[in-house]
């Protein structure tokens, strides 16, 4: 790659422009740096910016077949040699407020021994992660350990929404255990959740396996080793998320279990109050025509009496169904 003076990467809409020091820190990029000095510069746009949208179409410094990619095109994570360059698409929980975090937030990166370019459209927590360690002093000191440094942040990220999402399915089934439905949609949702986690993740521990098995000459051995480690470490977490999946699936079936012995329990019931009303329905029916010969028509009693006959006749029914095991 050609020297390239250091205005070439000053965006008045850049997001971040700094160059590594080696030491685990970063410097401002100064008009009469030089791109392929010892240290690489790193460029973080978003590319909804009008300026950072341009640079992007008309930099010499990326490859053709990166700036469409780098625009925002590609969405599953994936790895591709690009020469000297790899292309890397990444994805990240999305911590943004009004947001869900499965809604994923999508991150590319463009990255040489002297030359990283990030690009996002919302905001990605993992990145000021490692800026603020950068500007530390505790950072990353070349390509190859900041890469890990993003995808051991990303990870994190990851491991700890995995977490909450068990949290969530054990109240769950906690308050199944007692007998309480959750309410409608809290179920879905946390499925929902899973699914995207499991389509997204899955690609992206096949990427961070890949970075760790080839020899990309930006990335050392200990590089590379923390890379598996990394990659080891989603794996878990896609187990977790497989466990969890098979978890719902019998809390489904247990909610539909419980909804179904409910409405059963309350068809039984008006079935039984039936039941029992059944006869009194039938003699307040019969003594209510209004024809003659209707007994105790001329006793002052006979109103009381006949009450008195339907409470007999209603208690009568209780026992026997009692006695029947039905109630």
């Amino acid at each position: 790659m050609e020297n390239v003076d250091g205005k070439a990467l000053q965006l008045a809409d850049a997001v971040y422009a700094y160059q590594l020091d080696g030491n685990g820190g970063v410097r401002p990029i100064g008009e009469n740096d030089v791109l392929n000095s010892m240290q690489p510069c790193w460029l973080h746009l978003d590319y909804t910016h009008p300026a950072s949208a341009r640079w992007l179409s008309e930099t010499t410094l990326l490859p053709d077949s990166v700036r469409d990619a780098l625009a925002g095109d590609s969405v599953r994570p994936r790895v591709t040699r690009l020469g000297d360059g790899t292309m890397i698409t990444l994805r990240s929980i999305n911590f943004n407020e009004d947001e869900r975090p499965d809604q994923l937030v999508a991150i590319r990166v463009f990255m040489t021994d002297k030359l990283l370019v990030s690009t996002r459209r919302r905001k990605i927590y993992a990145i000021d992660e490692v800026l603020n360690d950068l500007q530390e002093g505790n950072g990353p000191t070349d390509s190859g350990s900041w890469l890990v440094a993003i995808t051991d942040a990303l990870t994190d990220h990851t491991g700890e929404f995995i977490e909450d999402l068990h949290d969530r399915i054990i109240e769950l089934e906690d308050a199944l255990l007692e007998q309480q439905i959750p309410p409608r949609g809290q179920l879905a949702l946390i499925r929902k959740q899973l699914i995207v986690l499991r389509r997204y993740m899955t690609p992206q521990r096949d990427v961070f396996s890949r970075l760790a098995s080839e020899r990309l000459p930006w990335m050392g051995d200990d590089d590379r080793r923390r890379m598996q480690e990394i990659s080891d470490r989603l794996g878990r977490g896609l187990d977790d998320l497989d466990a969890s999946i098979s978890r719902t699936t019998v809390l489904a079936d247990e909610i539909t279990t419980l909804m179904a012995d409910a409405m059963n329990r309350r068809t039984y019931t008006m079935s039984l109050m039936a039941m029992l009303f059944l006869p009194t329905t039938f003699l307040t029916g019969l003594f209510g025509s209004n024809l003659g010969g209707i007994p105790g028509s001329n006793s002052p009693w006979g109103f009381a009496t006949f009450c008195l006959l339907l409470a007999l006749l209603v208690a009568g029914v209780a026992w026997w169904l009692k006695r029947s095991k039905w109630l």
